[in-house]
């Protein structure tokens, strides 16, 4: 069960940073859309959302897997975490960096409990 606000609300620094890395390379300027858009003429919607969902899928088991090990969270807790950030990448549009900072901070500054 998860206790405090930090404990509840963070994610672990890694997965945070993994989150703005992964939206950074799918939708930044010379990310995975500019690759797509070239052999099509233009970025094709279709193609982006494929490519955004299985990065978000992808992402989304590695969150899970990180705050079960790392961030000592439940089950249940690690699976909402994981879905919130595997369907914010999976969006087909550039996820903003303020959405994923604050809980890596605040996933920092979270006390370990043993």
């Amino acid at each position: 069960m998860a206790h405090g606000f930090a404990q509840t609300f963070g994610l672990h620094p890694a997965a945070a940073l993994l989150t703005v890395i992964v939206n950074t390379m799918i939708f930044g300027s010379a990310g995975v859309a500019v690759l797509l858009g070239a052999p099509t003429g233009g970025i094709s919607i279709a193609a982006l959302t494929v490519v955004s969902t299985v990065c978000g899928v992808i992402l989304g088991i590695v969150t899970y897997l990180a705050q079960k090990k790392w961030y000592d969270d439940d089950k249940e807790s690690a699976v909402i975490k994981a879905l919130i950030v595997g369907f914010l990448t999976a969006i087909p549009a550039g996820l903003p960096a303020y959405l994923t900072i604050p809980s890596g901070i605040i996933g920092f500054f979270r006390r370990k409990s043993n």
